[in-house]
């Protein structure tokens, strides 16, 4: 396959290499939001693109990300392959893609979960998780291991309520909320939404409106940026890599200070 329409190994050592010095890169992303539907996985694929990163999907029962050629998340956690080795690339996104089996599934030992994750920022720097939906034991295990998370809901009421649960337990496992995004939102004034979320949630939040380009873009897993650049949805994720890594580098002042 291509790579507009699926993983090809291009030479990771390569793409190592392009993120530069990965001091001034390391944090793991846990992209969650309770709810599934959002365009959670959609966030994380972007994101990975923004910040350089390696995208992980852990969901280990029903990923949504592409599929893997090589070993997957169910091999690493199994014990059949490292983290690194999973490694592929689609489009210009690194990605530990999850297997698609029930066995594998059930073969994985999730208390390797956060070693694999860290094995990965040591080698990328970076690293966006893409969680499964709910609150699930593996949504809290990557959110323990993460260093920040990014929460992703829709404008109804639902959604924010099961994002304000992912919030809580964010909270009892002491990982910070960065920021937060208001996907597919339909036309109109969400200004007060806004205010309402980050004075509920303690962080900053944008909204991302509905947008067909964003559909072409995840059916053909390319980066929004690079199927369709004037989209709103690129400056909207880019305002979220830089709130992200706004709170790499206040991580890094404080290590660096200690």
């Amino acid at each position: 396959m291509d790579g507009r329409g699926g993983l090809h190994p291009r030479g990771v050592g390569a793409f190592i290499a392009a993120l530069g010095d990965r001091r001034q890169r390391s944090m793991i992303v846990a992209v969650t939001g309770g709810k599934g539907g959002v365009g959670k996985s959609t966030m994380a694929w972007n994101l990975g693109r923004e910040l350089e990163a390696v995208v992980v999907d852990a969901d280990l029962a029903t990923a949504d990300l592409p599929q893997g050629r090589n070993p997957d998340l169910h091999d690493v956690l199994a014990g059949r392959a490292t983290a690194v080795d999973a490694v592929e690339e689609v489009s210009s996104v690194a990605l530990l893609p999850s297997g698609r089996t029930l066995a594998g599934a059930r073969a994985s030992d999730l208390s390797d979960l956060s070693a694999a994750l860290e094995t990965l920022k040591r080698q990328y720097g970076r690293v966006v998780v893409d969680c499964p939906a709910g609150l699930a034991r593996d949504v809290g295990v990557v959110l323990d291991g993460a260093d920040v998370a990014v929460l992703v809901t829709t404008p109804g009421k639902s959604a924010i309520r099961d994002a304000m649960k992912t919030r809580d337990l964010a909270r009892k496992l002491g990982t910070p909320i960065a920021c937060l995004a208001i996907n597919r939102a339909p036309e109109g004034d969400f200004s007060g939404l806004v205010t309402e979320i980050e004075t509920e949630f303690g962080a900053p939040a944008t909204v991302i409106r509905a947008d067909p380009a964003v559909r072409t873009a995840q059916a053909e897993w390319l980066p929004i940026r690079e199927s369709e650049a004037e989209s709103d949805a690129v400056e909207r994720i880019e305002w979220l890599a830089a709130r992200l890594k706004a709170c790499e580098r206040r991580t890094r002042r404080r290590r660096d200070g200690a």
